[in-house]
């Protein structure tokens, strides 16, 4: 291969001309692919297999970068630069979106190393990883609850970092997550007719996140819900439903009074009014 070079050295200094040719090598490094990797990792040079690995980082040859810092790891286990090595193998991970395994490492660094100088931002990346890995809210929310646990505990101890307000946003964006979850369950007994289990899992959610931004429209299936339960129940079941329904109309509208279900909730509430009226004058 040939590389044509524009310019030329004169006029440099020494070291500009030692830096020039270190350049130039590591470029002519980079096109020679994984053989060139193989040959620094066959040198056995434990300083240069590093020296090297960082210079790939540097050039965000993130798979490249890696092979050499996991080849070094073993020779500088117990000396200065094993947490050097950790966090940058961990890195390298997250820089290229295997988020699983830079959680993984970025976890097992902060239990390891607690005095090192690249802490914080192993605690960060390792929540920032967690994060990238939560699924929509469609999708079970385990791995949820984790990252917003990590991110919690990063603010809690660095509280003056200047990626507070990134960690804030992703809070509360895990924390709508959880709370649109929590909704869709719920709405899944609903629309498959199981209104009694839709009750219970509609006030569960509320229980659970009081502030939910969902807390309207849990509300308003409870009505429908217990609406629906009381048409559908047998006879001597449906005067305590359709009483277990207002109830659940007059919490609503205490409060969302200006509510856009309210023509339809107060249909609901003439319905069960009607009922309960007819059976108290039938007794």
């Amino acid at each position: 291969m040939i590389i044509t070079l524009h310019g030329s050295c004169k006029g440099f200094t020494m070291k500009q001309k030692l830096s020039y040719i270190v350049t130039i090598a590591f470029v002519v490094a980079l096109f020679c692919g994984c053989s060139g990797v193989q040959k620094v990792i066959n040198s056995g040079d434990a300083d240069v297999i590093f020296d090297r690995a960082m210079l790939y980082y540097n050039a965000e040859k993130w798979s490249k970068a890696l092979a050499l810092f996991e080849t070094s790891q073993p020779y500088f286990n117990g000396t200065l630069k094993e947490d050097t090595i950790a966090f940058y193998r961990a890195r390298c991970y997250f820089k290229d979106r295997d988020y699983v395994s830079s959680a993984s490492l970025f976890d097992e660094f902060r239990r390891s190393f607690g005095r090192s100088a690249f802490l914080e931002d192993a605690e960060a990346m390792y929540a920032i990883s967690l994060y990238n890995m939560c699924p929509s809210p469609e999708r079970d929310q385990s791995s949820t609850s984790q990252a917003v646990i990590a991110i919690s505990e990063f603010m809690s101890h660095y509280p003056e970092s200047p990626q507070i307000a990134l960690f804030q946003d992703m809070t509360q964006d895990l924390t709508w997550r959880m709370h649109e979850k929590s909704y869709l369950n719920a709405y899944t007994y609903y629309k498959i007719g199981r209104h009694d289990s839709a009750i219970i899992a509609f006030r569960n959610a509320l229980k659970q996140y009081p502030n939910t931004h969902r807390r309207e429209d849990l509300m308003y299936y409870i009505v429908k819900a217990s609406h629906e339960l009381a048409v559908n129940s047998i006879e001597s079941r449906q005067h305590d439903r359709f009483m277990n329904a207002l109830d659940a109309y007059y919490s609503f509208i205490m409060e969302y009074p200006e509510s856009k279900y309210r023509k339809e909730m107060d249909n609901i509430s003439e319905v069960a009014k009607r009922y309960i009226e007819k059976h108290q004058q039938e007794e």
